[in-house]
């Protein structure tokens, strides 16, 4: 693990303080061992037999990846929103070893249904409804 640097010229680092969401390209501005959140859809979730039950998660924002390690206990507390979560809030400490930045996670929450609002806002529902219209008209004509 590495230890923190003080940022140069004495100034404190700023970054997003939970409940705000850090964005993966700024997860090397808090140092080691703070406490951030970090939110993201679910692209990878690993349990290897050889981890001796820790689970290995990675969100993906629109700025990047953030590498997230569940230890057992904390997977047990959240095990609904470890295994179904499509998109995740996580809350743990800044990790740093051989170059790699991880999250250990104390709190993990689904927020899932935020992606079916998504859906459900005017414009996105207008848009999707004008595009099959479009496609159906076009195909309409043909025949």
């Amino acid at each position: 693990m590495q230890i923190a640097q003080s940022p140069p010229s004495g100034k404190q680092a700023h970054w997003p303080r939970p409940p705000s969401c850090l964005r993966a390209c700024d997860l090397e501005l808090p140092p080691v061992n703070a406490l951030v959140a970090v939110a993201g859809l679910v692209i990878l979730r690993q349990r290897p037999g050889t981890a001796k039950g820790v689970i290995f998660l990675t969100l993906e924002d629109e700025t990047g990846v953030v590498n997230i390690i569940v230890w057992r206990n904390i997977y047990e507390r959240f095990r609904r929103a470890v295994v179904a979560g499509r998109m995740l809030r996580v809350t743990g400490r800044m990790q740093r070893a051989h170059s790699v930045t991880h999250v250990l996670a104390e709190q993990i929450e689904d927020i899932s249904p935020l992606l079916d609002q998504l859906l459900a806002e005017d414009t996105g529902r207008k848009m999707a409804t004008d595009t099959r219209t479009e496609t159906w008209d076009m195909h309409s004509k043909d025949r």
